[in-house]
Formats: structure tokens, C-alpha cells, sequence
């Protein structure tokens, strides 16, 4: 291999490096695991440890599933049906405002239904982590980076955020009930003003 052609493999690398930190970081702060931790702890509390590990890799597989969709095919999907991108961001708010008033009046999610598995699909993975904000966001990075950096971020986010639901019940632990009843409460009017957000940038769009 000479020089010019080690150069330009290196050149390359960086511009792909740079370009999946930049994908990577922008997904990470879309989804924010670190944010949902309460909204998970909440959901999965009266769960058994083997229960809320399924509960959590049922989340992060139909989370991580649905991303990669929807970034190769999200477009199409959308216009298949008729709807506009802007109706689907109003759509995922109005769900995420729901669950916001649900944390705020019970301190849980009430409607995960009567298998545990349904909870992570309904508002964990959507609208939670594969979110309005977080499909717009792999589609552009589709659309601008191609497939192989985006399905690297989808892969390395989901990752992290397995991670930080693994570790949920520590980090309860240390805060405690109240302390956890007031974090959830918080996190409510956090995920409702986000729901806000996906509403009023869908109805600003439309």
C-alpha cells in the first residue's frame, strides 16, 4: 500500500468517523435514555427482574426495529398511507402528552395492558424511543449519510440505552421511593412540553 493510497484510506476513515459521531450524537440526544429512566422505573416497578428484562429487550429490539424501518423506508411508508411526516409528529405527541398525564396523576402507566411485553411496545419503544423525533432523525441521516452510518448509530444508541435501563433499578435504589415519585413526576412535565414540541412543529410544518 503506498503513501497516496494510506492517505486517502485515512481521510477517509475520518470523515466516516466524524460523520457517525455526529449521527450518533444527534439520536442519542433525540431519544435522551438518560431522561426516560424514570418513565421506565415507573412502568416496570411492580415487575419481577426477569419480567422487566424481557419488558427491556422488547423495548430496545422494536425500538431498534422500528428505526432502521423507517430510516430505509420511512418516506415510503408515510406516503403509502397518505400521511404527512408533520401528521405523524402531531400524532406521536398527542400519545407522549398522554402518557405525561398518566405519570403525573398516577405516577405510572396504567395501560401496558395484560402481558407485561405490551409495555414495551406501548409508550416505551413508541412513542418513547422511536419517537416522531427520532424516526425524523434517521431519516434525514439516511437521506445525508447513507445506510451504513445510520444503522451504526441506531445499533450504538440502542446499545447505550440498554445499558442505562439495565442499570435503572440501582440507580432507583440509591434515590428511593420518594426521591423516585419526585424524578417521575419532574420527567412528566418534561415528556409533556416534548410532546408539545412534536405537536407544534407538526402543526407549524402542515
Amino acid at each position: 500500500m503506498d503513501y497516496i493510497t494510506l492517505q486517502n484510506l485515512l481521510s477517509y476513515l475520518n470523515f466516516f468517523g466524524d460523520d457517525l459521531l455526529r449521527s450518533t450524537m444527534s439520536l442519542f440526544v433525540v431519544i435522551n435514555p438518560i431522561g426516560t429512566i424514570p418513565l421506565f422505573a415507573s412502568i416496570t416497578q411492580k415487575m419481577q427482574r426477569t419480567e422487566r428484562n424481557r419488558v427491556l429487550k422488547t423495548t430496545v429490539i422494536t425500538a431498534s426495529a422500528l428505526l432502521m424501518l423507517f430510516a430505509v423506508a420511512g418516506t415510503q411508508i408515510l406516503s403509502i398511507f397518505g400521511i404527512a411526516l408533520s401528521s405523524f409528529m402531531i400524532a406521536g405527541g398527542v400519545l407522549l402528552f398522554m402518557v405525561s398525564i398518566e405519570l403525573l396523576t398516577h405516577g405510572g402507566w396504567r395501560f401496558g395492558g395484560t402481558v407485561s411485553d405490551e409495555s414495551g411496545v406501548v409508550p416505551l419503544a413508541f412513542p418513547l424511543l422511536a419517537g416522531p423525533g427520532a424516526i425524523t432523525t434517521v431519516i434525514l441521516s439516511f437521506q445525508t449519510l447513507g445506510l451504513l452510518i445510520t444503522m451504526l448509530s441506531v445499533a450504538i444508541v440502542m446499545g447505550i440505552t440498554y445499558t442505562i435501563f439495565y442499570l435503572t433499578e440501582t440507580i432507583y435504589r440509591i434515590l428511593g421511593r420518594r426521591g423516585s415519585l419526585i424524578i417521575t413526576r419532574i420527567f412528566a412535565v418534561l415528556v409533556a412540553a416534548i410532546a408539545v414540541e412534536y405537536v407544534v412543529d407538526g402543526i407549524k410544518t402542515l
